[in-house]
């Protein structure tokens, strides 16, 4: 598979996704509820239509999973995994915080990841064995440590209530043990930023894949590493991610483990 013609079709999705949330941000949204406080606006939908409809003119033979309209089987192993507004809550206020996440694998293998910022403009992008990168200039995770210095991030699920207690108990071993804890609310964000360095730490369960498929395959190729709260290999299947700089890893997966 050629990844510089996956690249270019990736980043036209992306940016014309990001148009398309440009041109609706602080506007007035239609809001649907997938959930108790699980948000889908019409800036979603629009996003993703855009970014299937491209994929799949350049690569009809490909299965896409996105958020909102779910898996489209192809007829071969490439797969396409999309996030076209991670951060809607975030979006929906008018918070700046949310991004178009945008993720390829061949035979369940993530080959390249990007994760654009439409209102700061930032593009994040990751292809295997050739690094990571923010605006085209490589990026790396940081070298703070222990973790006492370090400054972390976290999100929380929509599905509160039933785990509530172990999250709040996390929440504060994390808190009482790192510099500072910050909660942004986009998943493929909070991933690039510890790859280049602004976070050393990002934990957090109950994701889809199409909130951490960019975003880890990014984190990795600059160097960070990627597990669940066992510190076991990470999956994007998986519920639980914690991705650090390496050098806090494993305090930091001590912390989450009860």
């Amino acid at each position: 598979m050629d990844l510089e013609s996956i690249r270019a079709v990736g980043l036209a999705a992306a940016a014309r996704a990001g148009d398309i949330l440009r041109h609706y941000w602080g506007k007035t949204h239609t809001i649907e509820k997938k959930g108790a406080i699980n948000l889908v606006t019409e800036a979603d939908l629009a996003s993703e239509r855009a970014i299937i409809q491209l994929i799949r003119t350049a690569f009809p033979e490909h299965t896409v999973l996105a958020e909102e309209s779910g898996i489209t089987l192809g007829s071969d192993s490439h797969e396409w995994i999309i996030d076209p507004l991670d951060g809607t809550t975030n979006y929906a206020h008018s918070l700046p915080e949310f991004s178009v996440s945008v993720a390829f694998a061949h035979e369940g293998r993530l080959l390249f990841g990007l994760v654009l910022s439409p209102v700061t403009e930032e593009l994040f992008c990751g292809a295997r064995g050739h690094g990571a990168t923010l605006n085209d200039r490589p990026i790396h995770v940081s070298s703070t440590h222990p973790l006492s210095e370090s400054l972390l991030v976290t999100g929380f699920p929509y599905e509160l209530k039933p785990i509530i207690d172990p999250l709040v108990e996390r929440f504060k071993r994390c808190l009482t043990a790192a510099q500072g804890v910050r909660r942004l609310g986009s998943a493929a964000l909070d991933l690039c930023y510890v790859a280049c360095g602004r976070f050393e730490g990002f934990w957090e369960q109950d994701l889809a894949p199409w909130d951490t498929a960019a975003g880890v395959i990014i984190a990795e190729e600059a160097g960070a590493s990627v597990s669940d709260f066992s510190n076991e290999p990470y999956a994007i299947e998986k519920k639980e991610i914690l991705a650090t700089n390496g050098l806090i890893h494993e305090e930091l997966a001590n912390l989450l483990r009860l």
